[in-house]
């Protein structure tokens, strides 16, 4: 497995250009969610056909054994979504409400 090393400084110079770091690491936690949403949707589909089966054969348990190992190369999304980020593929605005929301008393 390849191993991913973010660099603080270079992270804070590209952020510093852009606006706040907290804004970009809630970014980073929604594109995150989107796209380990795809990758359990994508599983669910390739091992749809073989979860009825699972109890009744051995090929069917080989069979999710193998596409398990395909997601296992995956890398996490939090490390795909920082990607993103850092070749400026992960573009966001956030936004802010017009007027403060006042606590009810």
């Amino acid at each position: 497995m390849a191993k991913y090393i973010v660099n603080p400084i270079l992270l804070r110079m590209k952020e510093s250009a852009r606006g706040s770091i907290y804004q970009s690491i809630v970014a980073l936690g929604m594109r995150s969610r989107q796209i380990n949403d795809q990758i359990k949707s994508e599983f669910v589909i390739r091992a749809k056909d073989y979860l009825n089966n699972l109890e009744e054969s051995d090929d069917a348990q080989k069979e999710l054994f193998e596409i398990s190992k395909d997601f296992d190369v995956i890398p996490k999304p939090n490390f795909i979504a920082m990607k993103e980020l850092m070749n400026e593929r992960l573009r966001f605005t956030l936004i802010e409400p017009d007027q403060p929301v006042e606590p009810e008393d």
